[in-house]
């Protein structure tokens, strides 16, 4: 048994507190009770790296080949265009790091420690380890405790846990060693003796020695994990990717080109000119900017439904979502004690010690009070017995207050000319102190039969997760001076009127969420602080628990990582949980292939929220984990989570659809510039004619695609985490690029046989122009939505060709001319092989690849 002595000569200090040279002494070895940051990255470096990538260094290049060779319009365009997808990235990614920021004001700034022999109020931050610290109602814990006092302490953990019940503290350290009061996580009967930094005190008071300062602390460790890089999104891994291989192509082309032309004699300048073409062609330019802004436009469509996303590229990652972790209390559940059965012997009886015998209230509408205690009145004024109206008949004239230790509470209430003595609470503890029990007014005493039908009945509530209150009343001798008596005195011989069973109940639309991810190809998996035994009640009733497994934090620690992986698939709940655990699971699930969205609101979640593909925090809970995650769900609604992943989906197939049309552009242009080098003919395209279809001409309709309705099978088929190009989609974009580049060179070639030089580039430019606009239409969806938008844009980019074209001043600045009636005809029968091509194509290959 560990007695308080030890406890003190543990941490080397005594009941008088530390002396002054001692605390300076140890704030020399621990350091300052404060949260450390680590040093970020200033605005300025971090817009600089937004240029250290290739595709971009390749512009630079090209615009600074084409300022050398005097094309000085050219070089401009380009720079500004590489500008504008700099601070397009930097906008992106400059985003304040509020999670610690939000952690440090949780500190306690003030705390009342017993120095020299003496209590005084120092600041929170020059606590050291060893203090001696009172706390009372109110306050919130300025570092972890150990507790050596306790005077009905009772402390709300619910920012750190996430669950709302506040938690009962004692000092009884008999069979409770020392050795693990530092570790993430103690054993269950060594928390409850530990007052945790930023938990605050709901009620009572209490002593303790700091264990624990800063970054050692149960929140101090939370803060490290979540200091980490932010994790790559799917979507940012397969842009990366792509823009790596088109830049390498660019490269090998571009050196390739320049080789050639260099070894056949062709002027330096006009070589470099072709390289520049070249660069250009390979870089879509326009895809950044159209990713932006239909990611954009699907956070406010998600917005619309409670989903606030905070990172934009987390919205594509819902869409590739294959396992959804979720908290229960709130998430999954209603957040608030329900009562879901009971057995009342005397109705009446039972519904008055519902009414009477409680503290909760309710104030404006607002439901004030414990979480159990408002439970109970609840169900009695549900049932017409309105604790005011009983208040006024059974005036209350005494109280002996719920403990840990007594597990009950009992109130006196003057009944006409006796007094009604009322009680409720822990149901096994109730029924030994019962002589009777209250048949509907026929009173029988207590024998084995009736207690043993009790037992049983308690046992199946509690079988089936509920908390059980147990209720018992006795009438009083008015004469008896209640003053004079003991709690044990006032609550003997009672008679026994029933028992109430609560839980938080599960929402309704959890459980059709919980159904539509099944379908969607979605494993759900509940990670909860909560007891085993809840847990596993609500996840059977919600759909989650089927044939898997349930495991504790306790469990999950003992095995090896081998053992885990051996068992990781099959586990659908986890309880009694914490951070770093939350960690390992989440971890775990990715290494395995999955892109794992983690829901939670406590602090304890924000590591788990930061690690996860996507972090998924509740309107409700806490700054940190708000500034942790990547979404906020605004009502905590498990089934917004699941319209998020439609909305994602939506977008990634959108994604796919502009990136395959705009794709096909960059193959098409660079084979069309290759081709002229190879057949000996001036380049189709200059440089500003490139930027202006990669740009202009593929934007408009390439955005309107990213608004494109959700297929018919959006719901129903599995989650996608491939390629956004995968090999049937480069098959069709290379079909593509050739078709575009054997007609715009054909074209060309007759054009320079029959017309000028300019005419023949104009021509082939805007037969470049319409095969895009035509090349679009392959790329639409199935979908029953029409939209609106994809007409506007293929009618607005044709028209700003024709401004290329037929305007003065954009003549002189893109080297074009007006062109007849008989090239528009030329122009548009040839541009129709795209649409020939494309359905050959999807015959040959699957259509949703």
């Amino acid at each position: 048994m560990t007695s308080i002595s030890e406890i003190l000569s543990k941490y080397n200090t005594s009941l008088e507190g530390l002396s002054t040279i001692e605390v300076e002494k140890r704030r020399e070895e621990y350091g300052d009770n404060e949260l450390k940051e680590e040093k970020k990255k200033s605005p300025i470096v971090l817009f600089l790296m937004q240029f250290v990538d290739i595709l971009i260094i390749l512009l630079i290049i090209a615009a600074i080949a084409a300022y050398f060779v005097g094309d000085l319009i050219d070089a401009i365009v380009i720079l500004i265009v590489v500008t504008i997808n700099a601070v397009v990235g930097f906008v992106q990614e400059y985003r304040a790091e509020k999670a610690m920021e939000k952690l440090k004001s949780l500190v306690s700034t003030e705390a009342v420690v017993k120095r020299n022999g003496e209590l005084v109020k120092v600041p929170g931050n020059e606590l050291t380890v060893g203090d001696i610290v009172a706390i009372e109602e109110g306050d919130k814990i300025p570092a972890d405790l150990l507790l050596i006092e306790v005077n009905e302490l009772r402390v709300d953990e619910s920012a750190l846990t996430g669950e709302s019940r506040p938690v009962s503290k004692n000092i009884d350290y008999e069979n409770v060693g020392l050795n693990d009061v530092n570790k993430s996580n103690p054993p269950e009967e060594l928390k409850s003796k530990i007052a945790y930094m930023d938990s605050a005190v709901v009620s009572g008071r209490g002593v303790g020695v700091v264990v624990a300062i800063g970054m050692e602390t149960s929140i101090g460790k939370i803060a490290e994990m979540i200091q980490g890089e932010d994790t790559e999104t799917p979507l940012q891994i397969k842009v990366n990717s792509l823009g790596k291989t088109l830049g390498l192509i660019a490269v090998i082309v571009c050196v390739a080109v320049f080789i050639l032309e260099f070894q056949r004699g062709v002027p330096l300048v006009e070589t470099f000119m072709t390289a520049v073409s070249l660069a250009v062609a390979a870089v879509p330019e326009g895809l950044p900017a159209v990713l932006t802004l239909t990611l954009a436009l699907g956070m406010q469509q998600m917005a619309k439904s409670n989903a606030i996303v905070r990172k934009l590229l987390a919205v594509e990652t819902l869409g590739s979502c294959s396992v959804v972790c979720t908290d229960k209390t709130g998430t999954l559940t209603k957040n608030k004690m329900t009562v879901r059965e009971d057995e009342l012997i005397n109705k009446e009886k039972a519904l008055t010690v519902c009414g009477l015998c409680t503290n909760s209230s309710i104030k404006d509408g607002k439901e004030i009070g414990d979480p159990t205690d408002v439970a109970i009145m609840v169900f009695g004024e549900n049932n017409g017995y309105i604790k005011s109206d009983l208040e006024k008949k059974y005036p209350r004239i005494k109280e002996i207050p719920l403990d840990s230790t007594r597990k009950r509470m009992t109130t006196i209430h003057q009944n006409e000319s006796e007094l009604l003595c009322i009680t409720k609470g822990a149901p096994e503890i109730l029924l030994d102190m019962c002589k009777y029990v209250d048949n509907e007014g026929n009173i029988q005493v207590i024998d084995d039969a009736i207690k043993k039908n009790i037992e049983n009945k308690i046992k199946s509530m509690t079988n089936s997760a509920l908390r059980v209150i147990g209720l018992a009343y006795k009438n009083m001798d008015p004469t008896d001076n209640i003053d004079d008596l003991n709690p044990e005195d006032i609550e003997k011989d009672l008679t026994f009127v029933g028992m109430v069973g609560m839980i938080d109940p599960p929402r309704q639309e959890a459980k059709i969420a919980v159904e539509d991810c099944k379908k969607a190809g979605i494993k759900v998996i509940m990670i909860t602080g909560d007891h085993q035994e809840t847990a596993a009640a609500i996840g059977r009733e919600i759909g989650i628990l089927t044939n898997g497994k349930v495991i504790t934090g306790e469990e999950l620690e003992s095995l090896t990582e081998e053992e885990y992986l051996k068992i990781v698939d099959d586990i659908q709940i986890y309880a009694r949980v914490y951070p770093e655990q939350k960690m390992r699971i989440v971890q775990t699930l990715q290494d395995q292939g999955n892109i794992v969205s983690m829901t939670g609101d406590g602090v304890n979640d924000a590591p788990a929220l930061k690690k996860a593909s996507i972090g998924v925090a509740m309107g409700s809970g806490t700054d940190v984990a708000k500034e942790s995650s990547d979404m906020v769900i605004q009502d905590d609604n498990f089934a917004t989570i699941i319209k998020a992943i439609a909305e994602g989906r939506k977008i990634f197939d959108n994604i796919k659809r502009f990136v395959k049309f705009q794709v096909s552009t960059n193959v098409g242009a660079i084979l069309t510039i290759v081709g002229a080098s190879l057949i000996s003919l001036p380049i189709p395209f200059n440089p500003i004619q490139i930027l202006w279809i990669n740009i202009i001409m593929d934007g408009p309709p390439a955005q309107s695609l990213g608004m494109e309705g959700p297929e018919d099978n959006l719901m129903t088929r599995k989650p996608e985490n491939g390629d956004i190009l995968n090999k049937n989609i480069l098959t069709k974009i290379v079909v593509a690029g050739i078709v575009m580049a054997v007609g715009t060179l054909a074209v060309f070639v007759y054009k320079l046989n029959t017309a000028n030089e300019i005419e023949a580039m104009s021509v082939a430019f805007t037969l470049f122009v319409v095969y895009q606009l035509f090349n679009a239409y392959n790329n639409r969806s199935q979908s029953k939505v029409k939209n609106k938008f994809f007409s506007i844009s293929i009618a607005a980019s044709f028209i700003l060709q024709l401004f290329v074209l037929y305007i003065p001043y954009l003549q002189g600045i893109f080297r074009t001319t007006g062109i007849g009636i008989y090239d528009w005809i030329l122009i548009f029968v040839v541009a129709l092989t795209i649409l020939v091509s494309e359905r050959i194509m999807n015959k040959l290959l699957p259509q949703n690849t």
